[in-house]
């Protein structure tokens, strides 16, 4: 999305989410039992908190706590259904070599092939966390529902359109990326 479209978020938007995810984190750790009612209280708590602080309008803060509880239920899921931790939901390090290489590996593919395996790809996609260019999103690896590009984001950051296709359309990638059969 070009900054006009996201003229509804303040320049401090990436800065507050994470201090909203930061605030929610220490407070989740007090719980006993973490419940997605406890983490929607925590979340709802964060924006209440960073709305009193005037750097946002009620809006925004809304907005990115809206983001903030799809990003936090999204790793719980994940972590429930894999019993893998934060670091497999991220996949940031071994997937930026395996990004790399795969980008090299198609620059000389057949590209008629490549296409039919990533259309067959789209047709075959479940249920997952969908995002769209603009939002701010907590990092980790997102797939362009269009082409498959692979988007890394290292940070708390706004999602670009896709480099590759310009689309506008993401999904959040976690669990291992699957091994090429010989």
């Amino acid at each position: 999305m070009s900054e006009p479209e996201r003229s509804h978020l303040s320049g401090k938007a990436l800065e507050v989410y994470d201090r909203m995810l930061e605030r929610v984190q220490t407070r989740l750790k007090t719980l006993p039992d973490i419940t997605v009612q406890a983490l929607e209280d925590e979340v709802q708590k964060a924006v209440e908190f960073e709305y009193e602080l005037e750097e946002m309008t009620r809006e925004e803060s809304d907005l990115l706590g809206a983001y903030l509880e799809r990003d936090l239920k999204h790793l719980m899921h994940f972590m429930e259904e894999t019993g893998e931790g934060l670091e497999e939901w991220l996949q940031l390090d071994i997937a930026l070599l395996e990004h790399q290489l795969a980008d090299r590996l198609l620059s000389v593919a057949d590209k008629t092939l490549v296409d039919t395996l990533e259309l067959n790809q789209k047709l075959d996609n479940t249920d997952a966390g969908h995002y769209i260019s603009g939002e701010v999103a907590t990092a980790g690896m997102f797939r362009c529902l269009n082409c498959s590009h692979m988007r890394c984001l290292t940070a708390t950051s706004h999602l670009e359109p896709c480099e590759a296709c310009g689309s506008h359309y993401y999904e959040r990638v976690t669990s291992r990326w699957p091994k090429q059969e010989e």
